[in-house]
């Protein structure tokens, strides 16, 4: 029977994972989520705990708007140096995000839980793999700026699950599904294929985060009676057409639970700009 105690309840260990500030500890308080659930350690009795409005991060990097952030070509060492922080931070922010999708939303199946517990697992180890690419280049994280544009998101859709599967698996997170290739093909052709080792166990991995997001978000339409790809394309237009751009990558999204309609929407966005 798993323990009453505060320190076995899911929510509060989400919460835990999601307030830590300092990398090392909110990578370990992860790994020992993920842990706990997988030995049936932890429940979910209704806690009362105070509301999260921003995750913890380091002191560093920066955070900027998305508009000051230098342009740097990948040609250059710096450049390179720069894309993998980037990456690197998108991950780091990828754990919040799946760490506040347990702790915010606490009326669906045991299952949902355990999905985002194992992606927020995921999200971890991608962060340590960029992690070490990044000191094999003679930097830390934190070196560079980052902006805040997912876990701005996170707060726009903090009322309600349905908005975020929609738009956070399926707009933001998909997104990289379409630009990683572009990102492997660059460094390939640079030679640095340390990292593009990297980013193509990122990339298939990333197709089952979106999967996920196909999945509950299907999950809750049906639940409310909703069709989900109206639904979709409605909460697009009110919140983030415009991150709707090309190229598509229509394997990895049809992997990741597009339907060839919602393909051919999307490319009929994409085609009117």
């Amino acid at each position: 029977m798993p323990d009453q105690s505060p320190g076995f309840n899911l929510y509060a260990r989400a919460r835990d994972c999601l307030c830590a500030g300092e990398v090392e500890t909110k990578l370990s308080l992860v790994d020992a989520l993920y842990a706990d659930w997988q030995e049936g350690r932890l429940q979910r009795t209704p806690i009362v705990l105070e509301e999260v409005v921003e995750a913890g991060h380091p002191p560093r990097p920066e955070l900027v708007h998305p508009r000051k952030l230098p342009r740097r070509s990948l040609t250059t060492p710096e450049g390179r140096r720069a894309l993998i922080h980037a990456v690197a931070h998108i991950e780091f922010n990828a754990i919040n995000l799946a760490c506040d999708a347990i702790y915010r939303f606490r009326d669906l199946p045991d299952v949902y839980y355990g999905d985002w517990i194992g992606v927020a697992a995921e999200e971890a180890r991608h962060f340590r793999l960029l992690q070490a690419r990044l000191e094999d280049e003679g930097c830390r994280y934190g070196d560079f700026a980052a902006h805040n544009g997912l876990w701005d998101m996170a707060l726009r859709t903090a009322e309600d699950p349905l908005k975020r599967m929609a738009l956070v698996p399926r707009m933001l997170e998909a997104r990289g599904l379409d630009v990683t290739p572009g990102m492997i093909q660059r460094l390939r052709a640079e030679g640095d294929d340390a990292t593009v080792a990297v980013l193509q166990v990122i990339l298939e991995e990333e197709i089952g985060h979106v999967a996920l997001g196909s999945r509950w978000f299907t999950f809750i339409c049906e639940s409310r009676n909703l069709v989900p790809e109206s639904t979709y394309f409605e909460l697009l237009g009110n919140f983030g057409e415009g991150s709707i751009r090309p190229p598509l990558n229509h394997e990895a999204r049809r992997r990741a639970g597009f339907s060839e309609e919602e393909l051919a929407r999307l490319d009929g966005i994409c085609g009117s700009r």
